[in-house]
């Protein structure tokens, strides 16, 4: 038997060729993510990508690496809709390697579930961590409380005190409330984590988002021309949120109602209190 010596090239060979692979990857599925719709081309690249894409190489289990980049995703600012787009975005590339320049239509409900619910607790449990020392928000969902949105609504009547316009013509309240009788354990409160996620990303121009219990939300906005249409797509973008997870798919669809706001401020708050126990 002749005994031969290594060639000492060989590993070498094998790590430029997982790097190259590693590199292909990457690329491909930033391609298909932008295209997808990630909206900030510059910071996309976080460390968190490379450890998925060389697990993904090296044919791994995929969880701790998208734990890992869903927690990075979070304290990044990405929003939970973003991330698992991104998600989808990589499994339409792994999926369809023959496609090689990244144009790939990407299905965001075609990803396991199990990857799904994997990245999406970890960019919850690191939102929690980020506002845990928040004083006017709620630590899980990043809404204010209804402490503060009572502290809005006062200044609200002030304001239409100087006016001489009632609060009614001009602000109105938006209130979500979720049936989540038959939800138990942490998928209660992923729920309203996905609700806060989607109408801050309708209401994104100032307006007061807060939790006003364990399954209830509002919205204190202006009464503007679009506030209708916006009020609508909450509703449908609220859906479609839930829909990620099995153990919420199944729920009644969001109640989302316009509470005219009465007369007076004493009034508002006891109308609030009331929204809260719903």
């Amino acid at each position: 038997m002749t005994v031969r010596e290594a060639d000492p090239r060989s590993h070498r060979g094998d790590a430029e060729g997982t790097g190259h692979d590693l590199r292909v990857l990457r690329a491909r599925w930033r391609t298909a993510s932008i295209a997808a719709g990630w909206r900030f081309p510059s910071d996309w690249g976080v460390p968190e990508v490379d450890e998925v894409c060389l697990t993904a190489v090296r044919r791994g289990d995929l969880s701790t690496a998208l734990a890992g980049l869903g927690r990075a995703r979070a304290e990044a600012g990405a929003g939970l809709d973003e991330t698992l787009t991104d998600l989808a975005a990589l499994h339409a590339v792994l999926t369809n390697a023959e496609v090689r320049d990244g144009l790939i239509a990407t299905d965001p409900d075609a990803a396991p579930t199990r990857l799904v619910r994997t990245a999406a607790l970890a960019w919850a449990e690191a939102s929690f961590c980020e506002l845990r020392n928040a004083e006017t928000t709620e630590n899980l969902t990043n809404l204010t409380t209804i402490a503060y949105l009572r502290t809005r609504l006062g200044e609200v009547y002030r304001q239409a005190v100087r006016l001489g316009v009632p609060a009614a013509e001009t602000h109105a309240l938006l209130v979500v409330t979720l049936d989540l009788s038959a939800v138990t354990g942490w998928a209660r409160l992923m729920a309203m984590v996905l609700v806060a996620d989607a109408l801050r990303e309708i209401f994104d121009g100032g307006e007061s988002i807060a939790l006003l219990g364990p399954s209830v939300a509002a919205v204190l906005a202006e009464r503007d021309h679009d506030f209708a249409d916006r009020a609508l797509s909450a509703g449908w973008l609220i859906t479609e949120r839930l829909a990620v997870d099995p153990q919420l798919k199944s729920t009644d669809r969001p109640t989302v109602r316009l509470e005219r706001l009465p007369p007076t401020p004493q009034t508002a708050q006891t109308l609030l209190q009331t929204i809260s126990r719903a």
